[in-house]
């Protein structure tokens, strides 16, 4: 069975650091696309983050210069590196694998999710 699990999360005051891992099982990870996804109280699930199976990344224009999505094929595991934190980044942080393709940016592309870690950014 298809198993993400995010770690990493907690709170850290603005202008720090963390890196945010995702274990992926269950799947081919080598040829899935992987994205990252954040939920805020009140509002709608935001693209964050992609690479491809190819290695190709995108990201949301709000966090470019700031994070960086990696894979490690090895390990199974998917990255995001994120600094420079902002209070806006406060969310639930969530892991998405999808097959192969295009890099990926909208949820409905996904078909496997993990359950999240909070990410609290304080002013």
């Amino acid at each position: 069975q298809v198993q993400l699990v995010e770690s990493g999360g907690g709170l850290v005051q603005a202008g720090g650091s963390l890196r945010l891992s995702c274990a992926v099982s269950g799947r081919t990870f080598s040829s899935s696309n992987m994205g990252w996804f954040r939920q805020a109280p009140g509002k709608e699930r935001e693209f964050v983050a992609a690479i491809s199976w190819g290695h190709a990344t995108t990201y949301v224009d709000s966090v470019k210069g700031r994070f960086t999505i990696s894979r490690d094929n090895g390990k199974s595991t998917v990255y995001l590196q994120m600094n420079n934190l902002k209070p806006e980044d406060t969310a639930t942080y969530y892991c998405a694998a999808g097959g192969p393709g295009p890099t990926k940016t909208s949820p409905r592309q996904y078909d496997s999710w993990g359950q999240g870690t909070q990410v609290t950014v304080s002013s």
